[in-house]
């Protein structure tokens, strides 16, 4: 795609200017002589610019304070299939804010990793494949962007399990774990819908999220849920009623939450999600309600605030978050909901069962409980103990 740019004798002023006026627009490349030499994200800057001072401090500084000097960068003449291969070896970022294309060294344009896989999708059902190869070909893409995640849960937590199923090969179930100074961040989110649009939805989230830890850290939930909300309305256009047409009406709910080692406590901000914990010596599991408001969509308030819930942890506590796959699915003989019950009672059965034999009976529970019905939902659920110090 065509794009407007700027060069690195440009002020951010002329950088907020652009944006203002291509509100579609995702990134901006900064060229010299002609040569492409950075990207700059318009959530990140925008993001940057809208803190108290910043436009006064940065607006009259050159345009490179903002720009992400290492952006991937292809030529127009490389085939879809190694540009596909390339994006995802390069990240997220390079799916989330697109990549600069030249010809003969020369910024010739822009693409966009949510156009790519679409294209990829295309040229799968060109090739007289069926609807399923072009699906399972986004899900190599999709678990790529899961798989940090996956290394990080399994180094930082020795006791712990997470089940990812989702119900059309791709899903719009995402979760996000990293360690950083003093604890570990968490999440487990389910986007809009399922199958293709929930995938593209889980870029959109997945990538915002990411973006939001980099700015603000990961040790306070609530802020995170807000960074995002703001991030998913902007680029889905859901900003104040401004756009009488937005994109769409889409956005998730989601468990964010906070550890820290050395204090044990746990630091959560749901969004229409609920925390089961169960303490070493108590009959009962605990329930925490999160807020009863999504993240995203277009009736949520741009600055709406999630609200964060202490909980005082102890060696050999049990922590159970799901996406409600698992609470709203039909069966049994009266073909009714799953139900927060029967979570407990499984957690209160095998209370001193690792994680992971915790996890894989809730799974076979629910299998039998499915029975013959359709799966209805996405399934995420993660389970873990917090260990002795």
């Amino acid at each position: 795609m065509e794009t407007p740019w700027v060069t690195a004798d440009d002020l951010n002023e002329r950088v907020l200017e652009v944006f203002s006026k291509h509100r579609d627009l995702t990134s901006l490349p900064v060229t010299e002589d002609d040569r492409p030499i950075g990207l700059i994200s318009r959530s990140i800057f925008l993001s940057q610019m809208s803190k108290a001072y910043h436009k006064e401090l940065y607006g009259r500084k050159s345009c490179i304070a903002f720009m992400d000097k290492d952006p991937l960068v292809v030529d127009a003449g490389m085939d879809i299939e190694s540009l596909t291969f390339k994006a995802v070896e390069f990240g997220e970022k390079a799916l989330a804010d697109g990549f600069i294309i030249t010809r003969e060294g020369k910024l010739a344009g822009v693409g966009h990793g949510l156009q790519l896989m679409r294209i990829v999708a295309d040229i799968q059902a060109a090739r007289n494949r069926q609807v399923t190869h072009s699906i399972e070909y986004a899900s190599v893409i999709q678990r790529s962007m899961l798989r940090t995640s996956s290394e990080a849960l399994q180094n930082v937590l020795p006791d712990s399990d997470l089940v990812w199923e989702p119900r059309d090969i791709v899903g719009g179930d995402f979760y996000h774990f990293a360690s950083q100074k003093g604890g570990w961040f968490g999440a487990v989110a389910d986007c809009t819908g399922h199958g293709v649009p929930g995938a593209f939805m889980t870029l959109i989230a997945s990538s915002s999220l990411g973006q939001a830890i980099e700015q603000l850290g990961a040790d306070n939930p609530s802020q995170l849920l807000g960074q995002v909300n703001r991030g998913i309305k902007q680029m889905l256009g859901q900003i104040n009623d401004q756009d009488a047409t937005p994109g769409s009406d889409d956005g998730m709910d989601a468990a964010f939450f906070w550890f820290n080692t050395a204090e044990r406590t746990l630091l959560f901000a749901g969004a229409k999600s609920i925390l089961f914990v169960l303490h070493p010596g108590e009959e009962g599991v605990e329930m925490i309600d999160g807020d009863r408001k999504g993240v995203g969509y277009v009736d949520s308030d741009m600055d709406f605030n999630w609200t964060n819930r202490l909980v005082q942890l102890r060696a050999g506590s049990l922590v159970f978050v799901t996406t409600d796959g698992l609470i709203d699915q039909i069966g049994g003989p009266k073909a009714i909901a799953f139900g927060k019950r029967r979570i407990r009672e499984v957690l209160l059965a095998n209370r001193h069962q690792p994680s992971c034999t915790i996890n894989q009976i809730m799974l076979d529970t629910f299998g039998e409980w499915q029975g013959q019905q359709q799966r209805r939902d996405d399934l995420t659920f993660f389970c873990f103990r917090v260990q002795e110090s």
